[in-house]
């Protein structure tokens, strides 16, 4: 049985296994896809049907570039790549396992569909877990934006190095604040969320308008702090707790997932449960780190940087949302641009965007002209090093072609599907 932990002890923790500084060189990203009936979209999959499809590419093998293939709560499906040491060899990587997961779900007569949001259909929760189970009785008692997060959402997350311990762009200090300015911007250009239950919601991205309305202490951007390892620390431990493991591990310390309860009654942080909380049992390591993987801010640092904001993507084009967030983040010349850029969206003087700033870019997207004047300079900066990089065509093409569909016309891809549902 692990150890009990102390509050000066968990404070270490997390800032030792969250910001694990080095050079910036790898990059990962994590797809995440609606799955519908080729012939009826608005109908339900059954877990047999799902289970059936995704079984040739579950196999060993069955993935060729070795992403990890796992199911989310509405059974939602995801691709996540190994990390990779270049860029294109991120992309390059997982367009070789989608386009295998592709050919698997359509042989079985579904598809797989990039929205940040299920414009029409309201699945139920099909993953009884535990810690499933825990989270929608946490989120319930704040309203429904849980279970249409967990049940009816999508996104795209890409994964970069912390960084290193200089003063630079390379630094995890300036890569920290400059994922987070960035975040707007991002929310904004990849907008592909505007209608639930066959209406327009009033937001291009309502799947990030979810995420506003759910827990802030553990959805929303940490705090400024001049050492992010410090801010991310206090978030962590005051964030409320969403379940407590229980019952018996087998040999290897795996929980017993048949355990029927995890929930935890009221609004117990986990600095609280350091400091002892009456009928549970005492904290442990394993306890905190399962806690941080119950954190969901906009930047999440597990040792590498998270950037969850984005929403799923239709088609390739999560290519471009992955290039441009790299681009920006790893090319020096790039992120001192991108920094400027979003200079606008800081208010204050806080180097971090205001939470009105998130809403307004889910709200509105790049047709704010605030947004949009930032959104336009981002694609700008990354066009300009991919092509001093010389970076593949490929990449090149797929960063200009959608900045010619969307951000320098004011437009997101929530507007095709807006466009799309008044012709109806």
């Amino acid at each position: 049985m692990a150890a009990d932990l102390r509050e000066d002890e968990a404070e270490a923790h997390v800032r030792g296994v969250c910001f694990k500084t080095g050079p910036p060189a790898r990059t990962g990203v994590e797809l995440e896809w609606l799955v519908h009936d080729r012939s009826d979209p608005l109908s339900l999959i059954s877990v047999d049907r799902l289970d059936a499809a995704l079984a040739p590419v579950e196999q060993p093998g069955g993935l060729p570039s070795g992403s990890r293939l796992t199911r989310e709560p509405g059974g939602q499906v995801e691709l996540s790549s190994r990390p990779a040491d270049t860029l294109a060899a991120c992309v390059d990587s997982m367009a070789a396992d989608l386009a295998a997961l592709r050919q698997a779900t359509d042989e079985a007569g579904l598809v797989l569909v990039g929205r940040g949001l299920d414009p029409f259909r309201d699945p139920p929760r099909v993953l009884d877990h535990p810690r499933y189970r825990a989270m929608e009785s946490f989120f319930d008692r704040d309203g429904p934006w849980g279970r249409t997060m967990m049940r009816r959402t999508a996104a795209l997350q890409v994964n970069l190095d912390a960084g290193d311990d200089s003063a630079g762009t390379s630094g995890y200090r300036f890569r920290w604040e400059l994922a987070h300015r960035i975040g707007p911007v991002l929310v904004a250009a990849f907008a592909n969320s505007p209608v639930q239950g066959g209406t327009p919601t009033g937001w291009v991205s309502t799947r990030q308008a979810v995420w506003s309305r759910m827990d802030p202490s553990r959805t929303r951007q940490p705090g400024h702090d001049e050492d992010p390892r410090a801010a991310w620390t206090r978030y962590a431990l005051d964030a409320r707790l969403l379940c407590v493991r229980e019952g018996p591990t087998d040999s290897s310390g795996v929980w017993d997932a048949a355990q029927p309860d995890w929930s935890v009654p009221g609004d117990l942080t986990f600095r609280a449960w350091l400091r002892g909380a009456p009928g549970v049992r005492a904290p442990t390591v394993d306890d905190l780190d399962y806690h941080l993987s119950t954190l969901f801010p906009p930047v999440r640092p597990r040792g590498w940087l998270e950037l969850r904001m984005t929403d799923a993507q239709d088609g390739d084009d999560w290519i471009v949302p992955t290039v441009l967030t790299a681009t920006l983040l790893d090319d020096p010349v790039a992120a001192e641009a991108a920094h400027a850029a979003t200079e606008p969206l800081c208010e204050d003087g806080d180097p971090m965007p205001s939470e009105e700033m998130w809403r307004r870019a889910a709200r509105v997207g790049p047709a704010d002209p605030v947004i949009g004047e930032a959104v336009r300079a981002c694609f700008d900066a990354a066009a300009g090093a991919l092509a001093r990089t010389d970076a593949p065509a490929a990449l090149r093409l797929a960063v200009a072609d959608f900045a010619e569909r969307y951000p320098e016309r004011g437009r997101c891809p929530a507007h095709d599907q807006l466009d799309a549902l008044r012709r109806v």
